[in-house]
């Protein structure tokens, strides 16, 4: 039999110039139960405005200051359940006008939650089919580049 000890050890703790996940971004500067609170908040204003049929406005609430970082998990689900909430509600061929009229970061904040939703199956009421139709369409208007932003940066919501 081989020894497989070795991959047992944490050879980081050995390097001086390891970067730990705090040091490669600023944390949110928000307190976990104010991020918990603005997640449950902004549940109830989109359902507002899916109420009024405003999709647009309902994803701008949401995408707004998404939380992101260490012990905000709850938070982040709440915020996960209602981008699902509008994602499933909009049809297909309305979501290339909602897409342009979010700003840059709001359609980086939204292809994070696709991706977050295609990590996950199986969970909630995720569709496959409804994460890779938006995903289409946002790349189609943002381009390859939000992909790569997205891919790149180490704030996860």
């Amino acid at each position: 039999m081989t020894d497989t000890a070795f991959r047992k050890i944490d050879i980081d703790a050995y390097d001086e110039d390891v970067l730990s996940e705090s040091e490669l971004y600023e944390p949110d500067p928000r307190d976990p139960a104010t991020v918990l609170s603005d997640a449950k908040q902004k549940q109830s204003a989109v359902r507002s405005a899916l109420s009024r049929n405003d999709i647009t406005g309902a994803l701008s609430v949401v995408l707004e200051d998404a939380p992101y970082g260490p012990n905000v998990e709850e938070a982040k689900t709440i915020t996960l359940q209602t981008l699902l909430l509008i994602l499933n509600s909009t049809k297909a061929t309305d979501i290339p006008p909602i897409v342009k009229g979010l700003s840059s970061d709001a359609q980086d904040t939204l292809m994070k939650y696709i991706y977050k939703g295609m990590a996950m199956p199986g969970w909630g009421d995720i569709s496959g089919s409804v994460l890779l139709t938006w995903h289409e369409k946002i790349t189609e208007v943002a381009g390859t580049g939000c992909i790569i932003r997205v891919m790149t940066d180490r704030r996860i919501v």
